[in-house]
Formats: structure tokens, C-alpha cells, sequence
């Protein structure tokens, strides 16, 4: 059983802030100034998954490194915004590509870049970590702070929800 006060079978996407969310909110820098962000391998297989059965999936960051971009283009995930400067203009952008309707996108963010997209996102979600701000507009707070396994959480719940979760597309990458 969920425990998102949410239809999630209105569900179709998933959009998400990197920094904070897909990765922790501490990160050691390489020698040339570079974040060397962690990910969780968790989150990875949820989001193949999702893409497999044709869930959308959306990277909205204000960051860049190839590294950020390879990681989840090898996950199949075709819609990668780096350097996103306002990130309510890249979510839009996200619905007029996919023909998507705001109410059919969870949006995982965790600061106050994220707040227009959570405000408009049909599901916003923030993990256990998230700014005040962000936790106050959430209709979700996941229990997994960012980094460890937000993007899990919310995508295994949905497909539950749905009827996907362990059936046959789930016992391999």
C-alpha cells in the first residue's frame, strides 16, 4: 500500500532535480572544481525500469558534468536539462515534448530553485532532507533523504500502484 496522499495511477513521468535528490547534498570536488557526485544504484534500476515500461522520465539540474548526463542517458532517460537557469521553463518544455499534462508528473526537488516546478508538478515530491520551503508545498516527503533512494521510493510505489512492479520487465537491466 502507498503511503503518497496521491492517484498515482494519473502517473505517466517522473522529473528530478540532480543535486540534492539524485545525489547527496555533500559532494567533494575534483581538482579542477568539478562535483563528484554519488547516485544510487537503487534509483538507477527504478528508472530504467520505468523507461522500459514507457514511463517518462525528466533531469532538470541547474548543474553540469558529462558524468550527470552519461549516467542517466545510459538509463534511457531521453529528457536531460542541464544548466537549467529557471527550471519552470524546462518543465514546461518537458509537457510540450511528451504531450504531458502537469497532473501526470511527479517532481522530486529539494531547494528553492525547485519551488515553481513542485508548485506546478501534479505530485511534488521532496526528500526527508529538503528545504523547509520545499517540504511545505510537497504532497509527498519521502523517507529516504537525497541520494539515498528518493527516486526508488516514489517510482516503485507508482508501479505498484499501477500493477508493474515484479512482473517480467523487472528481472533484468
Amino acid at each position: 500500500m502507498s503511503t503518497i496522499n496521491y492517484d498515482l495511477k494519473q502517473v505517466r513521468a517522473f522529473a528530478f532535480d540532480v543535486d540534492g535528490v539524485l545525489s547527496r547534498t555533500v559532494v567533494s570536488l575534483s581538482p579542477d572544481g568539478d562535483p563528484l557526485r554519488t547516485v544510487n544504484i537503487k534509483d538507477g534500476y527504478a528508472m530504467q525500469l520505468a523507461v522500459k515500461l514507457g514511463y517518462e522520465i525528466a533531469i532538470i539540474t541547474g548543474g553540469y558534468t558529462d558524468a550527470v548526463r552519461v549516467r542517466y542517458e545510459r538509463l534511457g532517460v531521453r529528457h536531460i536539462y542541464m544548466r537549467s537557469a529557471v527550471k519552470i521553463h524546462d518543465f514546461r518544455d518537458f509537457l510540450g515534448k511528451t504531450g504531458l499534462r502537469p497532473e501526470e508528473v511527479a517532481y522530486v526537488g529539494d531547494d528553492i530553485p525547485d519551488y515553481d516546478v513542485m508548485r506546478e508538478a501534479g505530485l511534488p515530491v521532496a526528500p526527508a532532507d529538503a528545504a523547509p520551503e520545499i517540504k511545505r508545498i510537497a504532497r509527498y516527503i519521502s523517507h529516504c533523504n537525497g541520494g539515498e533512494g528518493v527516486a526508488r521510493d516514489l517510482i516503485e510505489q507508482t508501479l505498484k500502484a499501477q500493477g508493474h512492479w515484479m512482473q517480467d520487465e523487472a528481472f533484468g537491466w
